[in-house]
């Protein structure tokens, strides 16, 4: 039988076990769950990434040393974490009949914590991994409280040195154009990363749907109305990795409708300091504070973002 909800919530997190929560929260979205981007870890205030770029340095071979002038070129970027925070309460009552009906077994899910604050605590960790994977690509720190600068947002700013060239108008994408479209960003990826192992087109929902629509014979680039193998609309399961001219596609949730960006997955920064003493998770229940039903959820922690090489990046928005 499942305990009573009206019994206080004794347990308050805080501390080292702090850092599993937000590291779920953090780490649960899509771009970084999958490998998408690179991972920064315990940033505890800022941290250079440094860029490294070089002249031609062969020269013709001869008895003595002659070094290159200004061959190497040391350039920095720095990736600095904002701080964060969740202040919620929420009414026990409100989660009762799910919480209750996993712990008394009558749910048909099994993957929900038996014990209600870490209920609680998941729900939330949820909704933080969801702003998370949108703040990563398209956050606006200036404009938007609880936002931090996301990657696309920062490589077209004024000044981000992204060249002029690589940075491509959006169109609206659907199934009849998504080819053209992902084909011109192709056309400008520089040919210093084409063809890198960890290079990626990181595309929008809506990018990846058309893509395998037109794959599945609705394309009017020569695909054939049966589609890729001749199966039609379900050629694709879900499960296999999506490609374009050699170049591996990277569903980004956080990216908006008909935006994507090209670059090496060695180019993109995440950083946070999940194990820095400023995270910090606390689950308050405040009967016995007050009296009333509601459980406060206060969680901090940092995250940010930033890339590396500008003149490597492709960005389409």
């Amino acid at each position: 039988m499942a305990n009573s909800l009206n019994t206080p919530i004794t347990t308050t997190y805080a501390g080292e076990f702090a850092g599993e929560y937000i590291a779920a929260a953090l780490l649960s979205g899509v771009t970084l769950d999958n490998g998408g981007i690179t991972v920064k870890p315990n940033v505890k205030y800022k941290e250079v990434i440094k860029t490294v770029s070089s002249t031609d340095i062969v020269a013709d071979a001869g008895c003595d040393f002659t070094a290159t002038a200004d061959a190497i070129t040391l350039n920095e970027r720095i990736i600095q974490p904002k701080e964060l925070q969740v202040n919620l309460e929420l009414c026990k009552q409100d989660f009762r009949s799910d919480w209750e009906a996993v712990s008394m077994g009558y749910s048909a899910f099994d993957n929900l914590p038996p014990k209600f604050s870490d209920f609680i605590l998941a729900h939330v960790a949820a909704k933080v991994a969801e702003r998370t994977e949108q703040n990563i690509w398209t956050g606006d720190d200036g404009s938007v409280p609880g936002d931090f600068d996301g990657l696309l947002t920062q490589a077209l700013a004024a000044g981000s040195g992204v060249p002029a060239g690589q940075q491509l108008t959006a169109v609206a994408v659907d199934a009849s154009n998504v080819i053209d479209e992902l084909g011109k960003i192709v056309d400008v990826i520089p040919s210093t990363v084409y063809g890198k192992d960890d290079l990626h087109i990181y595309v929008s929902q809506n990018i990846a749907r058309a893509y395998v629509r037109a794959l599945g014979g609705f394309g009017a680039q020569g695909l054939g109305a049966a589609g890729t193998n001749s199966q039609g609309t379900q050629w694709y399961t879900g499960g296999s990795s999506l490609s374009f001219d050699g170049v591996k596609l990277f569903v980004a949730n956080g990216l908006g409708d008909n935006e994507a960006m090209a670059a090496q997955k060695g180019n993109l920064y995440f950083g946070t300091g999940l194990m820095a003493d400023s995270n910090e998770v606390k689950l308050i229940d405040m009967a016995d504070i007050d009296g009333s039903q509601n459980v406060r959820v206060v969680m901090r922690y940092t995250a940010g973002t930033q890339f590396g090489i500008a003149s490597e990046l492709v960005t389409y928005s």
